[in-house]
């Protein structure tokens, strides 16, 4: 589990980064999870969009992607979902403790 600090330290990492997944009218589905889990895998820190015709509640698809990809939830904020997860080859971000 992250601490406030960590989380607030991520939130100000993730800024900058453009969303490089979308979740549409079809919802999560495994391929999409995995996918995420790679991206996760390669950059530690992604945002995710939620287009306006995804049937589901946002807090619904942010706990579906978390816990499919097993990654943190940092921020759900308006359409966008940011989480992290660290990784194992490629570590970039070093945490506050």
């Amino acid at each position: 589990m992250l601490k406030g600090k960590q989380k607030r330290y991520l939130r100000s990492e993730a800024h900058h980064l453009n969303p490089i997944f979308q979740v549409g009218k079809g919802g999560v589905n495994e391929n999409m999870v995995k996918q995420i889990s790679e991206a996760l895998e390669a950059r530690e820190l992604i945002k995710i969009n939620i287009l306006q015709n995804c049937e589901e509640d946002r807090n619904t698809v942010a706990d579906k992607l978390s816990k499919g990809a097993k990654a943190e939830l940092v921020q759900v904020i308006g359409n966008t979902i940011v989480l992290y997860k660290e990784s194992v080859e490629n570590k970039k971000i070093t945490l506050p403790r």
